[in-house]
């Protein structure tokens, strides 16, 4: 007998949270509030079946995007939230699904999440991707050097990827996304695109308005990449041999 598919508990709403709370967006900090939960669930989508995944959200910031990958049957859920203000609002939501979601103050640049899931999770590089996915809406402040830290990850095999080809989902403000699948006909195209394409499977899914977001910023792309099972090793350093900075990414 299948057990019954969970979902959380009736809930104050997104907006009632960042009320309650007093919650504002931090301009300094990029931030931009996702509110709908069509929205969100429609992110969760591209990242395909959740149900009984390990998840690792990215700064859910007041938990939109968090309940949404609840709601899909993740079994473990992991956030990383580096702004203070937004702990408490998880908390409640952790004690709604209980067993389900770890609350992690803390840094995602810093974070070591190969010592934040079970190591039974892995599976060789060669093999399907683990049961294990990244989701988050990444502020335009930390998308670029996090996409490079996981770039690296990928080279090495390290950090989300010491346990396999984990997939990412992930939204950025459109000039990344841009960035990131740009051809080699476009004038987007970078040096993050070519490491990111050379290294990842990348594809654009969809286009967020900018008015769905609180406050509105410019539109939000969705991206989904991960690393194909053949790519050589090493191939960061030989993309990367000429000097560059973060800003000209």
């Amino acid at each position: 007998m299948m057990a019954a598919s969970f979902r959380l508990p009736p809930l104050p709403t997104i907006g009632e949270v960042i009320k309650l709370y007093k919650l504002r967006a931090a301009k300094q900090l990029s931030q931009n509030f996702l509110l709908d939960l069509r929205l969100t669930d429609k992110i969760v989508r591209q990242a395909g079946n959740l149900k009984g995944a390990h998840v690792c959200e990215v700064g859910p910031g007041p938990g939109g995007l968090t309940r949404s990958i609840l709601n899909a049957g993740a079994a473990d859920l992991l956030v990383v939230e580096k702004d203070t203000r937004f702990i408490p609002g998880l908390q409640l939501l952790s004690e709604a699904a209980p067993g389900k979601l770890r609350v992690v103050h803390g840094d995602i640049l810093t974070y070591r999440m190969d010592r934040g899931f079970p190591s039974v999770i892995s599976k060789p590089w060669e093999e399907d991707p683990p049961n294990l996915h990244i989701i988050g809406n990444l502020p335009f402040n930390v998308s670029t050097p996090l996409i490079i830290k996981w770039l690296e990850n990928m080279d090495s095999r390290t950090g989300p990827f010491a346990f396999g080809r984990t997939r990412l989902t992930l939204t950025f403000q459109k000039e990344v996304a841009e960035r990131l699948t740009a051809s080699t006909a476009s004038r987007q195209r970078s040096r993050l695109s070519i490491m990111a394409q050379y290294l990842c499977t990348v594809h654009c899914c969809f286009t967020i308005p900018g008015r769905a977001f609180v406050p509105k910023p410019k539109p939000f792309a969705v991206v989904m990449r991960r690393p194909p099972p053949g790519f050589i090793r090493s191939a960061l350093k030989r993309v990367s041999a000429f000097p560059w900075t973060l800003s000209g990414l």
